[in-house]
């Protein structure tokens, strides 16, 4: 039996990192009068569909996933959500 999972990742630069995307999106937001937005920070947003026999083996699946393509663990911290959306019994 297969199960078929929505990931939904979000990558995020650790806080230790300087994010110009970030101060350039606060700066223009102080520019149109929003001088109460601090400490913006621009991220990634990731969804994709997984398949797996169950939601231990899809979770390691999507770690080794963000770990070696979606993120670079060295500046950037990630975390999923993973919903179930379909099961599939095998008929033959």
């Amino acid at each position: 039996m297969q199960t078929k999972y929505l990931a939904k990742i979000f990558v995020t630069l650790r806080p230790s990192v300087l994010d110009p995307a970030g101060v350039s999106v606060q700066s223009g937001l102080q520019q149109l009068g929003y001088n109460n937005v601090e400490q913006v920070r621009i991220g990634k947003y990731i969804e994709l569909a997984i398949t797996s026999s169950d939601e231990a083996k899809a979770r390691q699946n999507l770690n080794d996933i963000c770990d070696k393509m979606l993120a670079n663990p060295v500046i950037e911290n990630y975390r999923f959500d993973l919903i179930e959306v379909e099961t599939q019994t095998g008929v033959f």
